[in-house]
């Protein structure tokens, strides 16, 4: 990994809670995230898939901000309030198979 990649990290906690643990530029941050139920669904992924969709929805967010912005412990359905088109980008996020 080079100086400018961005590693993220989502191991399973609970049944919808995750640990996302980011490394970029030297930094670690970790991060406490729960999906709520029947929006994994909403978002046209499976129940299967939360681990991908949390991996997607940090990829989505450090687009936008440094790992370093982002809540220490939230849940995925507070990112549409901070950036309205998260829901739109995740229905159309390649989904791994």
């Amino acid at each position: 990994m080079d100086s400018d990649a961005t590693a993220i990290s989502v191991t399973r906690q609970g049944e919808s809670a995750f640990r996302v643990e980011v490394r970029s530029a030297g930094v670690t941050t970790t991060h406490a995230v729960e999906v709520p139920e029947g929006l994994a669904d909403e978002l046209g992924w499976s129940a299967a898939k939360e681990a991908d969709l949390v991996h997607a929805s940090f990829s989505f967010l450090l687009e936008r901000e440094p790992a370093t912005s982002i809540l220490r412990q939230f849940s995925l359905d507070v990112i549409g309030r901070y950036f309205p088109e998260y829901k739109s980008e995740m229905r159309h996020v390649s989904r791994p198979t």
